[in-house]
């Protein structure tokens, strides 16, 4: 099984209003990220100790009141956000996927100046929100590099929930970059890492936006970035197992869903993000409702994957693998939180899996790469649920036959490695690259004590 588009940066390059006013990301092209391999072709090590991650988010009434607002309003609670107060104007919009144009109200919020505490080759923002039909949201990077200098004002998404009459349609913007950085759908990339430049810092600003006069707005919780300079690397150094044991997690298969609704990218294998989403937000003990689903075939089975796959869509993308939007999905459902990290190796997913908490992991590989897989893949998400007594993965692998084929278990070395790897070799011997450790995690808005020092543990806070 191969994905049927390659996956942004770390993959391969992907195939108008700024806050408050006209979008328009600047014209520039999208390109692959990393270091030269080593001659050698083995991996380029990372120090002792030297950090590779960045996470920060923006979720306390504190951290809320610490950005500048223009129209927007903190909202405080157990789950502190933000709204829309008096509207800071109002603005037109074109959808370049319906060719309609729109007014509406806005009002936003700019995040203080972040430092990354890595000085960073790439960087994917997450947000967790709610929008009611008729509203919407725009994130926006705002970077200064290494040399003092800023980037373009990058759109990192244009996200709602829905899809109807009142809607925009969720989209990632292409063609943004300055011919230093890029975006590749949602993911910054510097273009040529190898030459030194990194992001040292960003801002994001998150603009809210509702049909005039509806006196709806969007809720805003959380808002973050991960930021990461992970070095070349065709392998990586095998961790010792430390934990043993399974979740109870339901297990969905995408390649029932081959053909249906060609409109959301055609089910099967081109499903395993949504697939692997909704086996974790069900494990969560959520679901979408008879309501949600009534619009689905009534012959087909799982018919919530229908539904995540149909949340998720990004349509200039043309696909339900945007990685922000699947966490955006996730935390539409009550008191959920999700964002997009990567982490360092299975000894970080074996602390999250002892919490409660299971991990989506992105890897692309050969069929000999991972023994028991029977496929090849240039990208695919499925999910880590535990670890068997000699350490090796317990994974619920979407690209199953069927719903009990779903669980799998596959050899530690092995899918560590081609996890944690950015560089890979492909079929036809050519180095084309990985995801470097992405995952997504989702988990409740007020965790337990043991679940938040997990978190902390892995850089989520």
């Amino acid at each position: 099984m191969t994905s049927p588009t390659p996956r942004r940066t770390v993959l391969a390059a992907a195939v108008a209003l700024a806050a408050g006013a006209a979008v328009a990301g600047s014209a520039g092209p999208a390109s692959a990220s990393g270091r030269p391999a080593t001659a050698s072709g083995g991996a380029a090590r990372p120090k002792q100790g030297q950090q590779l991650v960045d996470n920060q988010a923006w979720t306390s009434h504190a951290q809320w009141r610490s950005g500048t607002a223009d129209g927007v309003r903190t909202e405080g609670g157990r789950r502190p956000g933000i709204v829309i107060g008096r509207p800071a104007g109002t603005t037109s919009y074109t959808d370049p996927h319906t060719n309609k144009t729109a007014t509406w109200e806005y009002a936003s919020w700019t995040s203080p100046v972040h430092r990354s505490e890595v000085p960073a080759t790439e960087a994917v923002a997450h947000w967790n929100a709610h929008t009611p039909a008729g509203t919407w949201l725009q994130v926006e990077l705002l970077g200064t590099y290494t040399d003092g200098t800023a980037t373009p004002a990058y759109v990192m998404g244009r996200w709602t929930a829905g899809d109807g009459d009142t809607d925009i349609r969720r989209t990632s913007v292409d063609g943004q970059g300055d011919g230093r950085s890029s975006i590749s759908t949602d993911t910054f990339a510097i273009d040529a890492p190898a030459g030194g430049l990194r992001l040292a810092s960003y801002q994001l600003r998150v603009t809210l936006y509702r049909l005039p006069g509806s006196g709806l707005t969007p809720t805003v919780w959380r808002v973050g970035a991960m930021a990461s300079d992970i070095p070349d690397r065709f392998t990586v150094d095998a961790s010792t197992p430390g934990f043993a044991g399974e979740l109870d997690v339901p297990s969905y298969s995408q390649e029932i869903h081959k053909g249906q609704y060609p409109q959301y990218d055609n089910g099967g294998e081109a499903w395993c993000s949504p697939t692997s989403s909704q086996m974790i937000i069900e494990h969560w003990g959520r679901r979408p409702s008879p309501a949600d689903l009534a619009w689905v075939d009534p012959s087909y089975a799982d018919p919530q994957v229908c539904q995540a796959a149909r949340r998720t869509y990004d349509y200039q993308y043309a696909g339900c693998g945007n990685w922000p939007f699947n966490a955006a999905y996730a935390a539409t459902y009550r008191d959920m939180s999700a964002v997009v990290t990567r982490l360092r190796s299975l000894n970080d997913v074996e602390t999250l899996v002892r919490a409660g908490i299971p991990a989506i992991t992105s890897q692309s590989f050969l069929a000999s790469e991972l023994t028991g897989a029977g496929y090849g893949t240039s990208g695919h998400l499925m999910t880590v649920t535990g670890f068997t007594d000699g350490g090796d993965v317990i994974a619920h692998d979407p690209a199953a036959p069927d719903d009990a084929a779903v669980r799998r278990v596959y050899r530690r070395r092995e899918f560590e490695n081609i996890w944690l790897r950015t560089k890979r070799h492909n079929a036809s011997g050519k180095v084309v690259s990985g995801t470097g450790g992405v995952c997504y995690l989702y988990w409740p808005a007020y965790p337990t004590a043991r679940q938040r020092k997990a978190l902390a543990a892995v850089g989520i806070h």
